[in-house]
């Protein structure tokens, strides 16, 4: 218990230092590109979930428990504009001293025409981003569990490339019936070692987030909801451009309390006829508020999929609504090595 009280300490503290950021200000920020189909099906970023795979260290390293000795997790993405990445992970559990999963994370952004200050094609090149996670999680007592996560960077964009170092910090709450969990999460704080140019360095994207999660006694459903980037209410994105714009200031007035509020929030649910088949839905704030087009807005910030079990193996889809010209899908397989009988 003192322990956990010193983790939620050291989280208010950083919080305090913490720089406010908006998205495209940072570098690394595939490292927020979560390909867990469970996850992405709940709008993403759920990090209260219980009854976890492996991959779901990604998102919460304090949720790596003992059941998850020797399970494998695969995740595949197609993203937006022929983009695709993915995530493999596996977890093993040493007996007194905690879980640990080890998982590469990477991005494959294709392949690009290259061409001179004139226009004049000079042939092609690629660029990809990668990363190493290397988790730990630890459970305290019967509420509390702890853990943190390692990830060693690098990214190559053209001939430019840079090496960083980040770190994830959780802890999370269960009450004694299993049926509400909370937790607290540090993301991406850490340092670019090696710059893309020169010394300039750049800072990575790094937020405290806030989840919880409830499993209805009596029937068959989990809600969850997460909050985002405690340390920075206002999101609302302000280029050099804007900050001259008299448009973007009568506009800014309209992101009253409410909007700024409601774009922190993801919201989850899943419903779970069986304990070996789930259907999921999911609901993004500010995917919705930014990405939606007022003529049009569809489905644009909603997300779904589905979830069975199959022999000894867990399968889940999802698809998550980015834009009106595209959405994402997400697929995962998971499975248990011991399983298996390799003899």
């Amino acid at each position: 218990m003192n322990k956990a009280a010193l983790l939620l300490i050291i989280f208010l503290c950083a919080s305090k230092i913490s720089i406010a950021q908006n998205g495209g200000e940072n570098i690394y920020e595939f490292l927020n590109l979560g390909s867990s189909a469970r996850v992405a099906a709940m709008g993403g970023d759920q990090i209260a979930l219980s009854n976890v795979d492996a991959d779901y260290a990604f998102y919460n390293p304090a949720a790596l428990t003992p059941d998850l000795d020797q399970q494998v997790a695969l995740n595949y993405v197609s993203y937006l504009a022929d983009i695709n990445y993915g995530y493999a992970s596996y977890a093993k559990n040493l007996k007194n001293i905690g879980t640990f999963a080890l998982a590469m994370h990477y991005v494959n952004y294709g392949k690009f025409t290259a061409a001179d200050q004139l226009g004049e094609i000079t042939g092609d090149f690629k660029a990809a981003d990668y990363a190493l996670f290397i988790s730990y999680g630890r459970q305290i007592n019967s509420n509390f569990s702890i853990g943190i996560t390692l990830k060693p960077i690098y990214s190559s964009l053209e001939k430019y490339s840079s090496f960083g170092l980040a770190s994830d910090l959780s802890v999370i709450y269960d009450s004694s019936d299993k049926l509400f969990r909370a937790s607290l999460l540090a993301r991406n704080f850490g340092y670019q070692i090696k710059p893309y140019y020169g010394s300039h360095r750049e800072d990575l994207p790094n937020e405290l987030l806030i989840g919880f999660s409830t499993k209805l006694q009596h029937a068959p459903f989990r809600f969850s909801l997460t909050y985002r980037h405690l340390e920075e209410f206002d999101m609302t994105y302000q280029s050099d451009l804007d900050k001259k714009s008299d448009d973007f200031s009568s506009s800014s007035k309209k992101n009253n309390f409410a909007d700024k509020a409601l774009k922190h929030l993801i919201l989850g649910a899943e419903f779970l006829p069986t304990k070996n088949f789930a259907v999921r839905f999911g609901y993004n704030f500010q995917r919705r508020k930014e990405l939606s087009i007022d003529e049009k807005k569809s489905t644009v910030g909603f997300s779904w999929g589905f979830g069975f079990k199959l022999s000894r193996f867990r399968i889940s889809y999802a698809s998550a609504k980015y834009h009106l010209a595209s959405a994402s899908n997400h697929f995962s397989v998971s499975t248990r090595l011991s399983d298996f009988n390799f003899r």
